[in-house]
């Protein structure tokens, strides 16, 4: 009994230290867990206060490297490259022929690799050769027509090819004698293009860090030869209010450290006089013709004004500086305050950042010639804008629909003004714009160039703005490509719409085209002619209507084969070239301002074919020409039906942005010419 009693006592005593032992290892465990979990939450507290920390040195190390910027405007200004005119002259930058698979010829076949097959006995052995023979000849013709069709194809684009390339090289010798032009009027000291110039030289400086203003009033007076300006100088605010920023662990919060108000004040003031500094430096450098004896020059910032509380130019630096004088500074070395205040006997407000004015002294609207005023804050004439500052407000447009934007540089910039990027998946990519800042019609040829330009740098979509309007030549041949046309009434339209401002003259709206003078012919790129072919023998007379909606605006605006022109010109019938069988030349520009509809119409030619009808009429289409007979596209029309003998081929139609659209037609008439005439609105007697 006692052993037994013995055995159970030990037993029992083995599993109670088994249980506490396994109770010791759970609670050690725990332990552990607590261990690890709290060194996870320490690092992890010691990390994110490690990032915080980073976080605020990088902002402070931001908001120093704006100030070293501030520090040294004047002296990275001095160090950039003068502007010159040459920098916006084009180079004609033709790639070279590249006609692909058209380049090799067609391989012709190899008599011994046609073998006769087969054949014991010579009646056999004939027969197989005559199917060796035969084959040979069949393919030997396929391979001939085969290299005739290739260099067919290789003739026709060889020809595109040399009118592309001698288009390309055209509008660059049209740019370039422009800025020629431009340049002549400045050599010559004529006041608008030297306040044109120097505003270019201005807009297009790369020393002014981002957010700086850029707005310019000027006047040149050519007696004086001294350009007068007010130019938009940077507020208050650009001179950071915070010095550093810390991070407190305990309130979880960077804290920022004030800048003191003597050092911001401070340095304001040195930014104002570099800016001042700055813009006579950068006028006086651009003057490579010596047009410019001095410069007056008023800085000014737009603001409430403290005495009236209404906005206006509130003018805190003025100066006078002779050539001679500024040009024998050492800029990089002056103190900036003193050089504007002392050396050049400027003056400078003490007080800017309470806005405490200074008398300006010339101010452009006392020259007496015309004011050009880029960059105001009032909506801007966008047929006056500077060219480069027109490019920008394109990019800012751009940047405001979402995406990146960036101008190009003047200078072989390969028919670029803008580059973007749009980042949306799938329809998004690189998108390659030009601006065209034109009164009249955008020819087509502008849109031609912009999609050689697409396929040479491998964009995924052309857009040309402009602020007129595109003919129905630009429209059928943008069809169908990656090329977008934005008229100058929509592009008002989106700059509002994107909180951006534009205007396109006093209503706001393109002006209308002036007309061409009468003639048969207008002025190169500003007319279209729209040539007729057709299958089938029927004879047929080609006519025109110009209208406002669905009349005729009068007896002498159809354009028929007993009145070949209307009064002023702008309509022409024209001899057909082939393939044509009948032409039409139109210059849309010109038609008269109340026409809003320029229709096209056939008819059986009653004294060639008095029984004939337009049943033979099929495979018809217009082909829209350019001034240089180049085909741009090609408008399919209705075919004709038995018992008919006049149909209305199609409309161009005036939209309300200028642009002109093509409807087609297919209204048949039994009655012949008299009866559709009669239904536009024309007594037939």
């Amino acid at each position: 009994m006692s052993r037994r009693s013995a055995g159970f006592v030990s037993t029992w005593a083995e599993m109670q230290r088994q249980h506490q032992r396994q109770i010791e290892a759970e609670q050690r465990h725990r332990r552990e867990e607590a261990l690890q979990a709290r060194a996870h939450q320490q690092r992890a507290a010691r990390e994110y206060k490690e990032y915080r920390q980073a976080e605020a040195r990088l902002r402070t190390e931001g908001l120093d490297a704006q100030v070293a910027i501030l520090q040294g405007l004047l002296t990275a200004g001095c160090q950039a490259s003068a502007f010159r005119a040459s920098s916006l002259m084009r180079v004609a930058e033709i790639s070279p022929f590249d006609p692909g698979p058209l380049a090799w010829p067609v391989r012709m076949p190899d008599p011994s690799q046609y073998q006769a097959q087969g054949g014991w006995t010579a009646n056999r052995r004939a027969q197989a050769q005559a199917e060796a023979r035969s084959r040979f000849e069949h393919d030997l013709y396929a391979a001939q027509a085969a290299e005739a069709q290739r260099q067919q194809q290789l003739a026709a684009v060889q020809r595109d090819y040399e009118q592309w390339a001698e288009a390309q090289r055209a509008e660059v010798r049209r740019h370039n004698a422009g800025i020629t032009e431009a340049t002549g009027g400045v050599r010559r000291g004529d006041p608008e293009p030297v306040v044109e110039y120097f505003s270019a030289a201005l807009y297009s400086s790369t020393a002014w860090p981002e957010g700086f203003p850029r707005q310019v009033a000027a006047a040149f007076d050519s007696a004086a030869r001294q350009l007068v300006l007010g130019w938009e100088l940077p507020g208050y605010d650009v001179v950071p209010e915070a010095k550093s920023v810390r991070y407190v662990p305990a309130q979880d919060q960077d804290k920022e450290t004030a800048r003191p108000a003597t050092q911001r004040r401070a340095l304001y003031r040195e930014v104002l006089a570099q800016s001042v500094l700055l813009v006579l430096h950068q006028l006086f450098t651009a003057d490579e013709y010596g047009i410019l004896d001095s410069v007056a020059l008023n800085g000014f910032v737009d603001a409430h004004d403290p005495a009236t509380g209404r906005q206006a130019h509130i003018y805190l630096a003025t100066v006078m500086a002779q050539r001679a004088a500024f040009t024998s500074l050492h800029l990089e070395q002056v103190d900036a305050t003193s050089c504007l205040t002392e050396a050049l006997r400027g003056q400078l407000a003490t007080r800017p950042d309470q806005l405490t004015s200074v008398r300006p002294s010339r101010q452009p609207q006392d020259v007496g010639n015309r004011v050009v005023t880029h960059g105001s804050d009032e909506e801007p004439d966008l047929y006056e804008m500077d060219p480069i500052a027109f490019e920008s407000l394109v990019a800012d447009l751009f940047r405001a629909m979402g995406m990146q934007a960036v101008t190009t540089q003047r200078s072989n910039d390969g028919g670029v003004d803008v580059d973007a990027l749009d980042p949306t998946p799938i329809r998004g990519g690189k998108i390659v714009v030009q601006v065209k800042r034109y009164r009249n019609t955008v020819p087509p040829t502008a849109v031609r160039d912009l999609y050689g330009t697409v396929q040479d740098v491998g964009a995924n979509k052309g857009v040309l703005v402009t602020t007129s309007g595109f003919g129905p030549g630009s429209h059928t041949f943008a069809r169908g490509k990656p090329l977008e046309l934005i008229s100058g009434g929509e592009l008002v339209d989106l700059l509002r719409r994107h909180g951006l401002r534009g205007r396109l003259g006093e209503g706001g709206r393109p002006a209308p085209a002036q007309p061409t003078p009468p003639g048969p012919a207008a002025p190169p790129d500003d007319y279209n002619t729209l040539g007729m072919m057709w299958s089938g023998n029927v004879a047929l007379d080609v006519c025109a209507l110009v209208c406002h909606g669905s009349r005729v605006l009068s007896d002498d605006h159809f354009v028929f084969f007993n009145n070949p022109q209307t009064p002023d010109g702008s309509v022409h019938a024209v001899p057909a070239a082939a393939p044509d069988k009948a032409a039409i030349r139109v210059a849309f520009d010109a038609l008269p301002e109340g026409a809003d509809r320029f229709v096209l119409v056939a008819a059986v030619d009653p004294e060639v074919n008095p029984d004939a009808d337009l049943s033979g009429f099929t495979d018809a289409c217009i082909r829209l020409l350019d001034p240089a007979m180049t085909e741009l596209g090609r408008l399919e029309v209705s075919d004709g039906r038995s018992g008919e003998t006049a149909l209305v081929l199609g409309s161009f139609r005036h939209r309300p942005n200028g642009d002109w659209d093509f409807v087609l037609g297919g209204k048949g008439y039994t009655g012949g010419l008299e009866q559709l005439v009669q239904e536009y609105g024309i007594a037939v007697e």
